[in-house]
């Protein structure tokens, strides 16, 4: 098929576009499944999943982030006696 205009829009660009993001989808789910995978064996070898997570969270932050909310959540735990 010819990059065809249909009411405007080219279909062939249209068509491939769709067609990378339902293939970048699929893979997706297969990493998310790896990921899950992983977890579970994680679990398995006695580690807290939810820890874990947190401590992913923390390393994508930089230094300074992870000062600011550590210094919040220090503030509010003082605010509410915990």
């Amino acid at each position: 098929m010819s990059d065809t205009d249909v009411g405007g829009i080219a279909a062939d660009r249209l068509r491939s576009l769709i067609e990378r993001i339902e293939r970048l989808s699929e893979e997706k789910a297969a990493i998310e499944s790896d990921i899950r995978d992983i977890f579970a064996e994680a679990k398995g070898a006695g580690f807290d999943n939810k820890i874990m997570r947190t401590i992913i969270k923390l390393r994508k932050q930089n230094a300074a982030e992870r000062d600011e909310n550590d210094f919040l959540l220090e503030t509010y735990r003082k605010a509410l006696d915990l």
